[in-house]
């Protein structure tokens, strides 16, 4: 039998057992069984044979995988049919007392006893009483059978043994006897224990089934039902150490505090185990030898240390042999050969700390701190947990290990070892700096809010840290989180003033803060920014700034850099090392985006992103997928930038930093606008400048306006396009900002549409003046492309053939494509019908692709009008929803919250929560409020129809008012 299906629908499952037993608790039970389709089925074919096709079976599985629960779940579904259950769990202070688990399993068949012969009933009166007798007879065995066939004459009987193995001796000898022998009644016997735990009840011999840890999904999906609302990094953490064990899915988050749910407050090293974890993970831990434990806290403590490390810090009091009674006790497993030692389960290793005294953990730490002397960063947090007082020595020594983990993607550790840090510091000076540092470091890791608190902590101390440090994290936080680049920009300035009055130029000070102020700069796009941003790159070494510089050029002026920037960008990458630090990369990954070379560089941000994504800079992770994202835009992967985006989006959201938020919904709108889904792009184009317009957030609100453009092009609002593009770059203006640079045809193409020749021309002599084409290939595609748009009909050939035969003109295929529509409709309308018909074949092909519907039905109806039938191409991209999807969303579309609809189909609201993260996408929405009409245009398999909701209600709030065509 294969491993279960974890995408079995959780809904059904709970329906299913609703139906048959009406009981509430039957369906809490069912909850904890995802992904246990298989087992759930096999059991389920072992209650309809009524025992007849074999005599029962064992569970087999390690501590809190769900063998408890499986065996809930078939008690409930056999008394679902009918069927009368008889339990019995072994318990180990029981094991000596005979007759004591049949009695629990026999207790309530005591009043059908007085049926039986008289022999039979003197002797089954010993077990409920616990009478003392001898062990047991053939008599008293046949009692017993006597007893099931009385009761299975009626109906089938379940007995159910839990914890086998603690199972008295005699009690173990009866049900062995009997469960060779039901088969041939309809009784069914269902038993579990652990894996590797065996006893007298082994004899049975019965079919065993192992029971494994849940699928990664089916985890995921166990957690966020059970605690809906934690925060990603926290989700991670506990599916990792949880490794699969439902037991520790459901109890973990319990022993966490309300903050650490949310990730305010870090995670510890060790995550605490509540009493059933303790019992579950440490299992035969207290009856080691000392020498036993004292290897396996050695190991806990330093999970990556090899055989051979941990026999030296056992410093001769134990040796590797010693760990054989771990073994035997199946905690670990130990690989001579390679010199490895694993734990069982993660949570092992929190069980054996957890069940360690403090004077114990400490000498392990000292112990090991002394024997990885080539390892400065373990040896530092060794000896920092060794520590009974402030030290310097060990706080600097762990500020240095902290530095040095932030720049290899360890940021969120670097974190936690600066706050120990300035515990250890004996002087509050040292506090305050190193609070500091922590706070600027967590700026990248979020969630935003840690930072304030930080700086907060180091602001208490009796030296406060320097007025410019505060000011650059104050600005860090009011830029990323707020968005309040005006704010952040004046202290930005202060700080750097009065870091240049002291001549520590080139520290790492004024690195942060000038990274920092590249923000500002770059979503400010204000000239001040700028302005202050060339200043304090002139007065530093350029050497140490090369990645800040490039970044200033490329956004200032690209054109009339003193040197061509794709030739400074290609130095600058050939030069980073190979573990250059994140914040290195990225502003040269922003440069090298805004000359549209990013696609070079790829690699680079990929690796970065997974690097950083798991414990360090999760500000870098987003920004990096924001910079792919558009990059796949630009190259008309438009699947593929929507997910990006999408992924980004999420992360922003879950860590405060709402700036980047707004730039990832502007690439979702020119994906929605470049598809003619007009609805959408205006709704996330609202939602951004509602955010971005009163925090002065210049290029998200010029972005926004981008999109606005594309998507009145779409559908043919030309004035409306003229106006949203004027708003970027007034006509006849050389562009000087980057969304102006993508403005360019655009604006030109609706000037033009809109009878304004003279500001069309203007234009492009003014995107020509500025050498807007001498950024890139894809700048050079948009101004020819303009210039053709604007020429008339004795020069507008030649111009329209000059663009598409462009080095590099089909790398940007959504421009090339619409040159090649506007040249087919300039060829038609001249008469040209046969080269018109070439060109509309190959804006078709393209468009097609990339699913730009408006223009592509505009190429079909201009080839028809050519004499070529044709007929455009349905949209094929949206996905079909699932039964279970058209479900949620048409629940949705009636006004339900997700609590509501949870209840209706029995999911949590974070399970239907993520269903509708699916589903907008599908349907090219971002709201409920456009279910209702994206529902409309799906067509529901004839075999696949959803149920009707059965509590319509009207959402007179969320429905949106469609915007006015022309605003």
């Amino acid at each position: 039998m294969t491993v279960a299906d974890s995408s079995w629908p959780i809904y059904q499952i709970l329906s299913d057992t609703d139906e048959q037993t009406g009981q509430l608790a039957t369906s809490r039970c069912v909850i904890d069984l995802v992904g246990r389709t298989a087992e759930l089925e096999l059991i389920d074919s072992l209650l309809d044979g009524h025992g007849r096709v074999g005599p029962g079976l064992l569970l087999r599985g390690d501590p809190g995988v769900g063998k408890t629960a499986l065996l809930d779940a078939a008690a409930a579904r056999a008394a679902a049919v009918g069927m009368q259950v008889l339990r019995a769990s072994g318990v180990e202070f029981e094991a000596e007392i005979s007759f004591s688990a049949l009695h629990q399993l026999l207790y309530p068949l005591r009043e059908r006893a007085v049926r039986l012969a008289g022999h039979h009933r003197d002797a089954l009166n010993r077990v409920f009483d616990l009478a003392p007798g001898p062990s047991p007879d053939p008599l008293f065995i046949t009692a017993v059978l006597a007893l099931l066939d009385e009761v299975a004459a009626e109906r089938p009987l379940l007995l159910i043994v839990d914890d086998v193995p603690w199972i008295d001796r005699a009690s173990a000898t009866v049900l062995a006897f009997a469960a060779r022998r039901v088969g041939a009644e309809p009784v069914v016997f269902l038993a579990a224990a652990r894996t590797g735990a065996g006893g007298f009840f082994d004899q049975v011999q019965l079919p065993e089934r192992e029971i494994g840890p849940l699928a990664e999904e089916s985890a995921a999906i166990l957690l966020d039902i059970r605690y809906p609302d934690l925060a990603p990094t926290v989700r991670q953490r506990l599916l990792d150490e949880a490794a699969g064990s439902p037991l520790a899915l459901r109890e973990l988050p319990g022993s966490l505090t309300d903050r650490q749910r949310c990730a305010l407050d870090s995670l510890p090293a060790f995550l605490p185990l509540n009493r059933r974890l303790e019992a579950a993970f440490a299992a035969g831990m207290h009856a080691l030898p000392a020498a036993t434990r004292q290897l396996l806290l050695l190991a806990a403590l330093e999970a990556d240390a090899s055989l051979a490390t941990i026999r030296t810090a056992a410093q001769g009091r134990a040796d590797i042999d010693d760990l054989a009674p771990a073994q035997r006790a199946n905690l670990i497993r130990t690989d001579a050969h390679e010199g490895h030692l694993a734990f069982r389960h993660p949570l092992i290793r929190s069980a054996i700390v957890q069940t360690s005294s403090a004077s114990e953990r400490r000498a392990a730490h000292q112990a090991l701190a002394a024997t990885l002397v080539g390892d400065p960063g373990r040896r530092a947090w060794h000896l920092a947990e060794a520590a009974v007082g402030p030290d310097e020595t060990v706080a600097r020594a762990l500020e240095e290990a902290a530095l040095s983990a932030s720049r290899c993607g360890g940021a969120s550790a670097a974190v936690t070892a600066l706050v120990r840090a300035g515990e250890l510091s004996p002087q509050p000076a040292d506090r305050s700096r190193r609070l500091v540092e922590a706070a600027f470091i967590a700026s990248r890791t979020g969630p935003m809010d840690r930072a304030t608190r930080l700086l907060a902590d180091a602001r208490q101390a009796q030296v406060a840290p320097a007025g410019s440090i505060i000011d650059g994290i104050t600005a860090v936080y009011l830029a990323h989180g707020e968005g309040d680049v005006d704010a952040a920009h004046h202290l930005l300035a202060r700080a750097l003033d009065d870091s240049a009055d002291t001549d520590q130029t080139n520290s790492d000070w004024d690195t942060d803060a000038l990274y920092a102020l590249v923000l500002v700069c770059i979503y400010g796009d204000r000239p001040e920014s700028w302005e202050l941003l060339g200043s304090a790159l002139a007065r530093l070494d350029p050497e140490g700034v090369t990645p800040l510089r490039l970044c200033y050029d490329t956004f200032t002026d690209p054109a009339r850099a003193s040197s061509p920037v794709e030739e400074g960008l290609a130095r600058a990458f050939d030069a980073l090392p190979a573990d250059a630090a994140a914040w290195q990369l990225v502003p040269l990954a922003y440069a090298a985006l805004w000359v549209d070379a990013l696609s070079d560089y790829r690699h680079l941000v990929r690796r970065m992103i997974e690097r950083e994504r798991d414990g360090g800079a999760i500000a870098m992770v987003i920004s990096g997928l924001l910079l792919l994202s558009g990059d796949s835009y630009q190259h008309g992967q438009w699947d593929e930038a929507e997910n990006l985006a999408r992924e980004g989006l999420d992360l922003a959201a879950a860590h405060g930093y709402h700036l980047l938020q707004g730039q990832l919904r502007c690439l979702l709108a020119f994906v929605a606008a470049g598809r003619g889904k007009v609805d959408l792009a205006l709704t996330l184009t609202d939602e951004i400048t509602t955010w971005a317009a009163p925090r002065g957030i210049g290029v998200t609100q010029a972005f926004a306006r981008y999109a606005r453009t594309i998507a009145a092009l779409a559908q043919g609002d030309y004035e409306d396009a003229y106006a949203q593009a004027s708003r970027v770059t007034p006509p006849g203006t050389p562009p000087s900002s980057a969304p102006g640079r993508w403005m360019v045809m655009n604006l030109v193409e609706a000037a033009i549409r809109t009878g304004q020749i003279v500001q069309a021309r203007a234009h492009v002599a003014a995107a020509q003046q500025a050498g807007i084409a001498r950024i890139s290939s894809r700048r050079a595609l948009i101004t020819a492309g303009a210039a053709a748009l604007a020429a008339d009909d004795h020069e507008a050939g030649r111009l329209f053939e000059t663009a598409l035969s462009l080095p590099e003109a089909d790398r940007w295929p959504f421009e090339h494509a619409r040159i090649h529509l506007a040249y087919g409709q300039w060829l038609r309308r001249t008469r040209d019908t046969t080269r018109a018909r070439l060109h509309l074949r190959a804006a078709i092909d393209t468009l097609d692709r990339l699913g730009a519907r408006p223009w592509a039905v505009r190429a079909h109806n201009e080839l028809r009008a050519t004499g070529i039938a044709t007929t455009a191409r349905p949209d094929t991209r949206t996905a079909a929803l699932t039964a279970q999807e058209r479900q949620i969303a048409t629940l949705a579309a009636t006004g339900l919250t997700n609590k509501q609809i949870g209840q209706q189909l029995f999911l949590s609201h974070r399970t239907v929560g993520a269903h509708l993260h699916r589903i907008f996408p599908k349907l090219g929405i971002t709201s409920r409020a456009a279910l209702r009409d994206a529902l409309e245009t799906v067509t529901p398999d004839e075999n696949d129809q959803a149920p009707q909701p059965t509590s319509p209600s009207e959402d007179q709030d969320g429905q949106r008012s469609r915007s006015a065509t022309h605003r």
